[in-house]
């Protein structure tokens, strides 16, 4: 990064205010913004955004960072299995996909971690939840890697180890000590996955170990909930309600949700009622599978909602750069909220609200809050989507992400 701890953006558009704006950043926070024609002297380093639209960065509150870049090495089986139909094969596809674990070498994994980083950074991303398997095969190298990458990119991007049971807890035996380990080898969230456990008395057990060790350790949860083609599924309405129970609300966080789309009306309303209650937010992933939770219905009930990238050409999607901004354009599209509102709820679900999902209460564009912020090369949310390309300038804790070095760690041709 740039050494700069004082930078001023001049020329500067916001989403909530027509005019030009000059934002003053200070040792790592914001310190002022204001009209251009009352602006103070530029301090520090200047930066013109010649009226291109400046906003908070963006932040993926899901991806499986220890699989990123592994697609080629398993084949499509497990692709063809997770995306077909109604998910109805999800599971096989989980167990297929499984089979990567045994070959990863630790160096390899840290390689590919660091070059899928260096790409969300170059795209604007500040932080991410990424989660790293725990289980037989995978032991705990994966959350090993991943703190040697969080702490690498430490100042750029923060980034939040999950320790994640992809086998389960209750069917997977051992599972319960590794998960402990891992936590205890510096994971920051504990992880569930409670819908491929046998039966709903394991469900149910699979959520009560995973809060019993977030308690133990003062952490957040982050589960991955109802992900197939099953009406049945009801993990979500479990998670949530231990949540509540035990007085954790705003701590645990639900990923995929996807049964929700099969869900009858009346369920559903009980359901979002009990998600308010519990603070619950959901992150979606439409792009990487033909289900999805009810994105737009759960805005419109008062339930916060996040996008992520889920996954970067692994076993469950073949694409992918880390690029939150493209992610939100494919929602665009898959969940046909391509009007202004649409627009604008699917931005703030890869900013402000992917940050309160993932427990960042302070991102946003106000003095005295971290300055994490994007410039765009463009002046509206419309032309951000529509191109989706690496924003004019990236600023993480107040300084300037070296894009042109975050391009070469990538591999990719910087714009």
């Amino acid at each position: 990064m740039a050494p700069h701890d004082s930078i001023t953006i001049q020329n500067a558009r916001l989403r909530d205010r027509s005019g030009l704006f000059a934002i003053s950043v200070d040792r790592g926070a914001i310190a002022s913004v204001a009209e251009q024609t009352s602006a103070p002297e530029p301090s520090g380093a200047a930066l013109d955004a010649a009226g291109g639209l400046v906003t908070e960065s963006f932040v993926d509150a899901h991806l499986h960072l220890d699989k990123v870049f592994t697609l080629a090495s398993l084949g499509e089986q497990a692709l063809h299995e997770y995306q077909a139909g109604e998910m109805g094969a999800a599971m096989r596809a989980i167990e297929t996909a499984s089979e990567v674990k045994r070959s990863q070498d630790a160096e390899r994994m840290l390689e590919l971690a660091r070059r899928t980083l260096a790409m969300a950074a170059h795209y604007g991303t500040t932080a991410v939840r990424a989660f790293a398997d725990v289980d037989s095969k995978a032991a705990t190298r994966g959350v090993e890697v991943l703190c040697a990458a969080r702490d690498e990119f430490a100042g750029v991007i923060d980034v939040q180890v999950v320790a994640f049971p992809q086998d389960g807890i209750v069917r997977e035996p051992g599972a319960a000590d590794l998960m402990r380990r891992a936590m205890e080898a510096g994971a920051d969230v504990v992880g569930g996955i409670p819908w491929i456990e046998h039966t709903e008395a394991d469900m149910a057990e699979h959520i009560n170990c995973s809060f019993d060790l977030a308690e133990a350790f003062d952490a957040d949860v982050s589960m991955l909930l109802d992900d197939a083609g099953d009406p049945g599924l009801r993990t979500l309405e479990t998670m949530a309600s231990e949540a509540l129970r035990r007085g954790r609300p705003g701590r645990a966080l639900a990923h995929h949700c996807r049964a929700m789309q099969l869900y009858p009306d009346p369920y559903f309303e009980r359901l979002t009622a009990l998600l308010r209650s519990a603070e619950v937010s959901v992150v979606s992933d439409p792009h990487t599978g033909p289900l999805h939770a009810r994105v737009s219905d759960l805005i419109d009930r008062g339930v916060n909602v996040a996008l992520g990238q889920d996954d970067v050409s692994d076993a469950y999607y073949a694409l992918g750069r880390a690029n939150m901004a493209e992610v939100a354009f494919l929602g665009c599209h898959l969940l046909w909220m391509m009007h202004r509102e649409g627009q604008d709820r699917l931005y703030d679900a890869v900013t402000v609200n992917a940050a309160r999902a993932v427990g960042v209460t302070d991102h946003s564009l106000e003095p005295g809050h971290p300055a994490n912020l994007v410039v765009h090369r463009c002046d509206s949310i419309t032309d951000v989507l529509r191109f989706h390309e690496a924003p004019a300038a990236v600023i993480s804790h107040g300084r300037l992400v070296d894009q042109a070095h975050m391009a070469e760690v990538a591999g990719i041709a910087e714009q």
